[in-house]
């Protein structure tokens, strides 16, 4: 699949893996981990971004938690037509993007954001299009976290395997993630794995 096709295939996607998919699922185990690293590290007026933020689940618990200060990028706009009816005070307190990250983050100002985070969302760049991990490290001034599905091995990866196909439809790349930003500088200093996903907090060089 080229990067246009995956795009759209997010972009149009209804049923499985869509906005109201994702909102019958609800806040979960994830939106918890996020939480509680947030609580930890920094205060409920930091600025948040969450990529692939969709119907708002996650951005739901952390408005519950506290935090005001809350923006979301998502591809598929009826993302936010379902935040709306679910989330409505989400929906009318915080800022939201609909597109590519690859069209909007290039466009954000350096450090924009405390903390910036990805929920089975980087997972699905491209890799030719890899380069917006270097643009998320940019725009992030304190914390970085990525909560994707690193498969079930003991150690959490897809060794020898760069990619799957999910449900025959599109594909899930998999990344060793505390490579990827180690080698852009940050420093992991969480990873803890989830029934599904592992969630990892990279916070930034001073």
């Amino acid at each position: 699949m080229d990067p246009e096709d995956n795009r759209r295939s997010w972009a149009e996607r209804s049923g499985n893996f869509s906005p109201e998919y994702y909102a019958d699922i609800g806040q979960n185990e994830v939106s918890e981990a996020i939480t509680s690293a947030l609580e930890y590290y920094v205060s409920t007026d930091a600025r948040i971004l969450e990529v692939g933020c969709s119907s708002g689940r996650h951005l739901e618990a952390l408005r519950q938690d506290g935090y005001r200060n809350l923006t979301g990028i998502d591809i598929n706009d009826e993302s936010f037509d379902v935040m709306a009816d679910r989330y409505p005070t989400l929906h009318s307190a915080g800022t939201f993007h609909v597109g590519p990250i690859e069209d909007i983050v290039p466009e954000m100002d350096d450090d924009a954001f405390d903390v910036v985070y990805s929920v089975e969302t980087v997972q699905h760049v491209h890799p030719d299009e890899q380069w917006v991990f270097e643009e998320l490290v940019r725009i992030t001034d304190e914390l970085l976290i990525t909560a994707e599905n690193e498969g079930n091995s003991p150690d959490r990866g897809r060794p020898g395997s760069e990619v799957s196909c999910v449900d025959g439809e599109f594909p899930l790349y998999h990344r060793d993630w505390k490579q990827v930003f180690s080698d852009l500088g940050m420093a992991q200093i969480v990873c803890k794995p989830t029934s599904r996903d592992t969630v990892r907090v990279f916070r930034s060089p001073e």
